[in-house]
C-alpha cells in the first residue's frame, strides 16, 4: 500500500481565512502533521510543504497557497516536482453536501460544484485521485453559499471539528496500511 504519497488540504492562505469553513482542508493537514511531527513550513511549488513518514510510508503534506479556486496549479506543480502520478494524490476538502462532521472517502469523480476540485481536475486532466470529503453542512435556504464557506467556525463547532480531525488521521492511516477499500468500508458506512 505504499502508493499514497501526496496529501493536499485545500484552503486559502491569508490569515483572515484561517478559521473559515473553506479552510478545513488546511486544518486537517495541520492535524495530520501534528500527529506525525510533519511541519508544512517549506515553501515551494506554490505550496507550504512538509515531508515525513506515516505508518512506514513516505508522505508529502501540502497546503496550496494559490487560493482554493486555483488549487490545481499548485497540485500540478507538486505532482511534477515529486514525479508522482495522479493516483498518488489525496485531496482533503470541505463538502457542503455532507452534514457537519461527516467524513467520506471518494476514489474519483466530478467536482461536485467545488471550485478547488474543478481547478485540480482541469489542471491534471484527470479526476482519478482520492478525496477525503469533510462535511461542513449547508447554509440556511436563504443563506449565500460563498459567504457561508468563507465564514468562521464557532465555539460550538470545536467538538465535532476535533472528532473529524481524529477520524481524518485514522482514515489516512487506513488508506496507507489497508488500502482504499478498507478505508471506504470503515468511513463510508451509514451511521
Amino acid at each position: 500500500m505504499k502508493s499514497l504519497k501526496l496529501i493536499v488540504g485545500l484552503g486559502n492562505p491569508e490569515t483572515r481565512y484561517k478559521n473559515t469553513k473553506h479552510n478545513i482542508g488546511f486544518k486537517i493537514v495541520d492535524s495530520i502533521g501534528k500527529a506525525y511531527k510533519i511541519k508544512t513550513n517549506k515553501e515551494f511549488a506554490l505550496s507550504k510543504v512538509g515531508t515525513g513518514n506515516i505508518k512506514s510510508s513516505d508522505i508529502v503534506l501540502a497546503k496550496p497557497q494559490t487560493y482554493v479556486n486555483n488549487s490545481g496549479k499548485a497540485v500540478k506543480k507538486l505532482l511534477d516536482f515529486f514525479s508522482f502520478s495522479v493516483e498518488n494524490l489525496v485531496v482533503i476538502h470541505d463538502d457542503l453536501d455532507l452534514e457537519k462532521g461527516v467524513l467520506k472517502i471518494k476514489q474519483r469523480g466530478g467536482d461536485g460544484g467545488h471550485n478547488g476540485l474543478k481547478s485540480i481536475i482541469r489542471e491534471l486532466e484527470s479526476d482519478n485521485f482520492l478525496r477525503l470529503r469533510l462535511g461542513i453542512g449547508r447554509p440556511s435556504p436563504q443563506g449565500d453559499v460563498v459567504n457561508y464557506v468563507l465564514s468562521s467556525f464557532h465555539e460550538e463547532d470545536k467538538e465535532w471539528l476535533e472528532s473529524l480531525a481524529d477520524r481524518a488521521i485514522k482514515a489516512v492511516e487506513i488508506l496507507l496500511t489497508g488500502g482504499i477499500t478498507a478505508a471506504m468500508n470503515e468511513f463510508n458506512r451509514r451511521s
